[in-house]
């Protein structure tokens, strides 16, 4: 079984926007024109992405709001993402998303996608907010997660947006929060780059700090200098019931990134922790039970 821990369905309420972005479209586009996002977005490319699910047999796939008005006027509500979660049961698994310089409004906003939209968790882009992992604006959010029952996906590396520093996302402010919330479970993806050792080093201090190899192709952690290299090393040994990978579709095609999954030569105890046990553990999802296609 598998689970891609991180996906974007190609229609038109889940895109995000903004000139901030800009630099991805330039780091990313081969990868986006591999993965068909040049064939546009609605409901013909809908079956595509739907069907690769299909032929692949994922058994989940996570999909994700994003709230980023208050700094560039864009949302991926969440009741987008809760929708096509309902509409789409049971593969697909929504994480809510909030803006933290909302103050209360994104607390309650939270509750809220939780508790009356059926959303598993919350997502968050310290970068988008241009405030670090752990500026204050952001423990709010942390507590209620907590107080919840709730993990979250945190972008936990440098990011091609020059809006904002890129140290907002540097792996020394998921410690400083960890010390002050150890029950926080966070998932930080991607992973680290260009401070992979030291999200290696936070993930071993912090037993609920997990790592997704998201939007990164699996075949650079074999690549030498890529800076990728460790986290194979750490992750098939004292880390290896907490990495979790996703193919941040559309960032990369979802078959090829699982073939470079299975060419690491992780063992099948390791790369089925990779692919589906410690998302599954991470998310609370139930005991392995195939997907009803029906």
């Amino acid at each position: 079984m598998i689970i891609d821990y991180t996906s974007k369905p190609p229609l038109p309420d889940h895109q995000v926007g903004g000139s901030h972005l800009d630099g991805y479209d330039r780091v990313y586009a081969k990868s986006y024109r591999s993965a068909g996002r040049d064939k546009g977005v609605g409901e013909a490319s809908l079956a595509d992405y739907l069907g690769t699910y299909d032929s692949l047999g994922v058994s989940r796939v996570v999909i994700k709001a994003r709230d980023a008005e208050t700094t560039h006027g864009y949302r991926v509500t969440n009741e987008a993402v809760a929708e096509f979660c309902r509409r789409h049961s049971p593969r697909f698994i929504g994480l809510a998303g909030v803006d933290p310089n909302k103050g209360m409004r994104a607390i309650r906003e939270l509750e809220h996608a939780v508790k009356e939209l059926g959303l598993h968790g919350l997502n968050l882009h310290p970068y988008e907010h241009q405030i670090p992992i752990s500026d204050p604006k952001m423990y709010p959010l942390y507590a209620k997660c907590i107080e919840l029952g709730i993990p979250l996906n945190l972008h936990c590396s440098t990011s091609f947006s020059t809006s904002a520093a890129m140290d907002c996302g540097h792996p020394r402010h998921l410690d400083q929060v960890m010390m002050h919330f150890p029950e926080l479970r966070v998932c930080a993806a991607p992973p680290g780059w260009p401070w992979v050792l030291d999200l290696i080093g936070v993930a071993w201090r912090h037993e609920n700090v997990f790592i997704g190899i998201t939007a990164v192709r699996p075949k650079y952690l074999t690549v030498e200098h890529s800076g990728f290299g460790p986290l194979l090393q750490y992750g098939r040994t004292v880390l290896q019931d907490r990495i979790i990978w996703g193919s941040a579709w559309p960032m990369q095609p979802v078959d090829s990134a699982l073939r470079e999954i299975e060419a690491l030569g992780l063992g099948e105890p390791v790369k089925r922790k990779w692919l589906h046990e410690n998302a599954a553990n991470f998310l609370n999802l139930p005991a392995q039970r195939a997907v009803d296609h029906e």
